[in-house]
């Protein structure tokens, strides 16, 4: 599920929703975004009590793991709160991804047909994600999947899990916690 995604849209649009302004310089289209490469999120600092966006190394490697522990660069909605390995990312350290689509393929014969998975109305997606720091002190995430829905099932038994613009505030929300 949710190996690769793309983000394409104007920069200035992404953080709209959240009141979020774009701060980096540099902006270039992304249609092949990969595992353990540098992805664009939105956070909520503690320190400066705003939302912000934050780059993050996807692929979840908390400094406490130690060398050679996995590096998810999805965890399952299901077991967020019951994981020793993400419960606390996900009481105090939540982000969202945003993104324009993402890919999933289907086993086909030959080989797997991508399928290429987006809103109707072509607006941006935001993933649920978790974020901690790595050993090297830079921030890395997973992005939280769930059992598919719909017609995406017959493709991948899951899918990430994606958020409405009502939700967006309360999935950041850091005095939110499922006790």
């Amino acid at each position: 599920m949710c190996g690769r995604f793309t983000l394409h849209t104007n920069p200035r649009e992404i953080g709209k929703p959240l009141g979020v302004e774009w701060p980096f310089a540099a902006w270039q289209p992304r249609y092949n975004i990969a595992p353990g490469t540098d992805i664009v999120g939105i956070r909520y600092d503690r320190e400066v009590e705003s939302k912000e966006f934050t780059r993050f190394w996807w692929g979840y490697l908390p400094r406490l793991a130690g060398v050679g522990a996995p590096q998810p660069i999805n965890t399952q909605a299901e077991h967020l709160e019951s994981s020793r390995y993400f419960r606390d990312a996900f009481h105090h350290h939540r982000c969202l991804i945003p993104a324009d689509g993402w890919y999933e393929w289907q086993p086909h014969i030959g080989g797997k047909r991508p399928h290429y998975i987006t809103r109707q109305d072509h607006q941006t997606l935001y993933f649920p994600g978790i974020f901690e720091t790595r050993a090297d002190r830079h921030l890395c995430c997973a992005i939280v999947t769930y059992p598919a829905q719909g017609a995406i099932h017959d493709i991948h038994p899951r899918m990430p899990l994606v958020l409405d613009d009502e939700s967006l505030d309360a999935w950041l929300d850091p005095g939110l916690e499922s006790r």
